[in-house]
C-alpha cells in the first residue's frame, strides 16, 4: 500500500471514530435529559427543605444575612406552597 492510501485510510478511520464518539455522547446526553424531565417533581416540603439548607449555607458563608435569608425563604415558601 502506498503512503497516500495509508494516510486516507487513517484519516477516514479517525473521522469515523470521531463520529461514533459524538453519537454516543449525544445519546448519553439525551438519556440524561429524558430522565430529568420524566422524573417526578419533588413535593413542596422537600423543596422547602432544600431551600432552607441552601439559605443556611449562604448565611454560614456570609453571602447573605440571616434577615435576608428569612425574607427570601418566606417569599419562596409562599410561591412553592401556592403551587401545591
Amino acid at each position: 500500500m502506498n503512503r497516500r492510501a495509508i494516510r486516507n485510510v487513517s484519516s477516514t478511520t479517525a473521522a469515523a471514530a470521531g463520529s461514533i464518539t459524538t453519537a454516543v455522547t449525544s445519546v448519553a446526553a439525551a438519556a440524561l435529559a429524558a430522565s430529568i424531565i420524566l422524573s417526578p417533581a419533588a413535593d413542596a416540603s422537600a423543596r422547602l427543605g432544600g431551600v432552607q439548607a441552601d439559605l443556611a449555607r449562604a448565611v454560614q458563608l456570609n453571602q447573605v444575612t440571616a434577615e435576608q435569608a428569612a425574607k427570601f425563604e418566606a417569599k419562596l415558601a409562599g410561591r412553592i406552597l401556592g403551587e401545591a
